[in-house]
């Protein structure tokens, strides 16, 4: 099994849950929002993945979400091969600052594989009424920019290892054409964004 490095980076507002999707998915653990610390900079945290028989190791970096660190974050994401830019779903705030995040990344990074992060699943769970983003207007935009959308909970493990797995399925597909686009001298490489049938919009 040969063993490749993928650089992904987690951007969004504070508070937006990118810090406990590392968590939950580096160390299975859920901290709550009683253990928050602001991140200063960035925070790494790396794991291994195996899919068809190669080991990828995901090095995952956590930048902070404050405005006034914003020019620090642009050092951590470059040369990023994933982006997850993650929102609260229930703060419709969080999702107009994953527009910002994203002009900002395609200034730097424009092959850059995109993902948009609806976090804190489990509170829609419990009270579908606080979903603050319509599903489909987020699928929209997320087909605009060509990136998949996942619904995430921290607290319970949702969608986590199904999106850093994506992740990793769609870096393979990439370095795959990529490949053959070396070889033939053209070639097209897509992601279809799925446009999934979710209840309690």
């Amino acid at each position: 099994m040969s063993k490749v490095d993928i650089k992904v980076v987690l951007l969004g507002k504070e508070y937006s849950g990118k810090t406990s999707l590392v968590e939950r998915f580096v160390y299975n653990q859920f901290v709550g929002e009683n253990s928050y610390q602001n991140t200063i900079g960035a925070a790494f945290g790396a794991k291994k993945i195996e899919i068809g028989g190669e080991v990828l190791v995901l090095g995952l970096w956590d930048t902070a979400g404050s405005e006034r660190y914003e020019s620090i974050g642009r050092i951590y994401y470059r040369k990023s091969h994933a982006a997850v830019i993650c929102y609260d779903l229930t703060d419709s705030d969080s999702f107009e600052r994953v527009k910002f995040w994203v002009s900002e990344l395609m200034k730097f990074e424009e092959k850059c594989l995109l993902y948009l992060c609806g976090t804190k699943k489990d509170l829609l769970n419990q009270d579908c009424k606080r979903r603050a983003m319509d599903y489909h207007k987020v699928a929209d935009y997320a087909y605009e920019i060509k990136a998949q959308v996942f619904e995430t909970s921290s607290k319970t493990g949702e969608g986590v290892d199904e999106l850093f797995y994506k992740i990793g399925e769609n870096f393979l597909q990439h370095r795959a054409i990529e490949t053959d686009e070396n070889k033939s001298g053209f070639g097209v490489f897509s992601i279809e964004v799925e446009r999934k049938n979710e209840c309690c919009f």
